[in-house]
């Protein structure tokens, strides 16, 4: 099977009339790097969010090519051949440059292809690595003295590599500003969907998860894997749980009232809540509102601190320091690079 890459055309109206700042012109095109013996989960993931035309979101959406530092068709995983019409030049051109994972992570990367992405980084290009794709970034030199994340299976053999990473061993994902990495496999769905989430907001990231049938958030400090995914048969159950405390939000939920929605003592429901979800319920309420606040934005002219009582953080001083700390920004910020609502003005 051979799969031809190539730019197709990905712009249509936006929904509200506007195109977000971060995004117009050269910021929307995303270049995925092709290789021998690439690895086809993570390519197609990237394929899927950032390569598919998805007028349903009245957005103009990105502009998707692959490139190669190699000629002819190129080796995937399962037998699939992939010829990419771009070299290396189509970096220059690039506002995000994902490197969907790497043949060996024992094998140093081309000389070409650490100059090519330094260039690019100078020039204020966003570099994105999925899974093993984190050490052609930290083969450049661009990691060091960064925080990092990387699929759990290579933390060893990447710290032996490059000591001078802050990698972070158990994370989905890490943003550190104009370098994001992820975990494996379904973990860069989290960071692409993340990613989204940056340059669209909150609504246009969630329609595409619906879309690929998956939760619209993972936050990127969840642990890579639990020891229960499934919820347990306890009465209630933490799934069921989070169902209600996402209808419930605007409520003064504490972890007690949470662990009698599930039927469980406090402790005990602490302790199957970071096994099954990955974090503690406190932090995951927190990501909760802040979701919840960053859509209300989105979406309707309330005033920051109507905003704030209907998410559950009560004033709008609380809002304003959690949204800053969680997307280093201001609620009023947001809602004027990403609202499609008339405001009141409300600060």
């Amino acid at each position: 099977m051979r799969l031809v890459a190539q730019i197709l055309p990905r712009c249509v109206a936006p929904r509200s009339g506007r195109i977000p700042r971060m995004l117009s012109g050269k910021r929307r095109r995303v270049v995925a790097l092709a290789y021998d013996q690439l690895c086809t989960f993570e390519f197609g993931i990237v394929v899927e969010v950032f390569g598919l035309p998805r007028p349903e979101l009245r957005v103009p959406w990105y502009e998707f090519e692959v490139c190669s530092f190699e000629h002819g068709p190129i080796r995937a995983t399962g037998g699939i051949q992939v010829t990419a019409r771009r070299g290396l030049p189509a970096f220059r051109h690039a506002g995000t440059i994902i490197l969907p994972g790497w043949r060996r992570v024992d094998e140093p990367p081309p000389a070409r292809l650490v100059r090519a992405l330094r260039e690019a980084h100078d020039r204020g290009t966003r570099l994105v690595s999925i899974c093993s794709g984190v050490f052609l970034l930290a083969a450049t030199g661009l990691l060091d003295g960064r925080r990092a994340a990387t699929h759990w299976r290579y933390v060893e053999q990447f710290k032996a590599l490059y000591p001078r990473v802050e990698l972070h061993p158990d994370v989905l994902y890490v943003d550190d500003g104009a370098v994001l990495t992820s975990a494996g496999s379904a973990a860069g769905l989290d960071l692409c969907l993340h990613i989204v989430r940056r340059d669209y907001g909150a609504e246009v990231a969630n329609e595409v998860a619906r879309r690929l049938v998956i939760p619209p958030h993972r936050d990127g400090g969840q642990a890579q894997y639990v020891r229960e995914p499934v919820a347990t048969r306890t009465v209630g159950g933490i799934a069921r749980l989070q169902q209600w405390a996402q209808a419930h939000l605007q409520e003064p939920l504490s972890v007690e009232e949470l662990a009698s929605q599930a039927a469980m003592s406090p402790r005990t429901f602490a302790r199957q809540f970071r096994q099954q979800a990955g974090t503690t319920p406190h932090r995951w309420l927190l990501h909760q509102r802040v979701l919840a606040a960053q859509r209300q934005l989105e979406t309707t002219g309330d005033s920051i601190d109507r905003v704030a009582e209907a998410v559950g953080m009560q004033t709008a001083v609380t809002l304003r320091q959690h949204f800053r700390r969680v997307l280093g920004t201001t609620p009023t910020a947001y809602r004027r690079r990403f609202s499609t609502a008339d405001s009141d003005g409300g600060r």
